[in-house]
């Protein structure tokens, strides 16, 4: 019994739990029912001991190895990154180089294919620069930084899409923005930008595993105010989520898209957003789509240069 309890809860409630039981046990035993000492072999001693022991040791070395596991991951996205900027530096200035040559002697109609096709490039090495700060972002889960500041709802969603690197126009046309309330709340921009960026990008995963071609309002962001909380809200119509994964998608390594991402995004998420006071969930229904709705606390002290709606 106390291997499967350490097993299925986090060690410190289990330990916690265990050692109220085991007051509660002795008391109602004591109080109530007058067993001899004598009777009570010390061989069940032993065996409830041993099994808390090696219980408590387990739950505290998983406990050490996720962490360990989020260290290592934080370690080799750090070398990646590293690597893969130096090539990603000399492409762009290739394009630079590309759009330079074609100043001078070149016709007309081929100076802006070769811009185009330099542009094109160096869009694309923004989009993998980006794509490489979104998972060293998700990766840092053990020292999300502690500054923070008041955020306009309206004004960051907006702004996230707006600088999102879609793949295509199509893409980017299957989103829109409803501003239902706009609200003012105190959080880590850069991080929760990060956030968004997240779910967006799941979002349109989600779309793209689908059997059709995404169409405008497919992709939807939200800001409103909810039973006194604000809440933002990313939903899509895409191919949803298991029942069964619900209930795990926030926890760290685990990915409901197979062979799809580190699994660490939605995790991050939650960090930010409980850093924040506030919640997220998910309501999801498979080949339906999926809801992501962030609640936070109202913060009431807005800034007077802030715009209200």
């Amino acid at each position: 019994m106390l291997l499967i309890y350490y097993h299925l809860t986090d060690w410190r409630i289990a330990t916690l739990g265990s050692a109220i039981g085991a007051l509660i046990g002795w008391m109602a035993t004591h109080n109530q029912i007058q067993v001899p000492p004598s009777s009570v072999p010390d061989e069940n001693v032993l065996v409830i001991g041993f099994a808390w022991i090696v219980a408590f040791l387990l739950g505290a070395s998983s406990a050490n190895l996720r962490r360990v596991r989020q260290i290592n991951t934080l370690s080799a996205m750090g070398v990646m990154a590293h690597e893969l900027r130096t090539p990603l530096a000399t492409i762009n200035i290739m394009g630079d180089v590309l759009r330079s040559l074609v100043q001078h002697g070149v016709p007309e109609d081929k100076r802006k294919q070769v811009e185009e096709l330099s542009t094109r490039l160096q869009n694309l090495v923004r989009s993998m620069n980006r794509q490489i700060d979104t998972q060293i972002s998700n990766a840092q889960l053990l020292r999300l930084p502690h500054e923070k500041s008041p955020i306009m709802a309206a004004e960051l969603v907006q702004d996230v899409v707006s600088d999102y690197p879609f793949r295509s126009q199509r893409e980017r046309d299957c989103v829109q923005v409803h501003i239902r309330q706009d609200f003012c709340f105190v959080a880590p921009r850069q991080l929760f930008a990060q956030v968004l960026t997240n779910l967006v990008k799941n979002a349109l995963h989600a779309l793209a595993s689908a059997s059709r071609a995404p169409v405008a309002g497919d992709l939807r962001l939200e800001v409103g105010v909810h039973r006194g909380k604000g809440r933002i809200a990313v939903s899509d119509n895409g191919i949803g989520i298991a029942h069964g994964q619900q209930d795990r998608i926030f926890e760290p390594f685990f990915s409901s898209q197979s062979g799809a991402g580190s699994g660490l995004g939605l995790t991050f998420c939650k960090n930010v957003v409980e850093a924040a006071q506030g919640t997220i969930s998910v309501h999801a229904e498979p080949n339906v789509g999926a809801v992501f709705m962030i609640d936070l606390p109202l913060n009431l002290n807005t800034p007077p240069d802030y715009p209200h709606t």
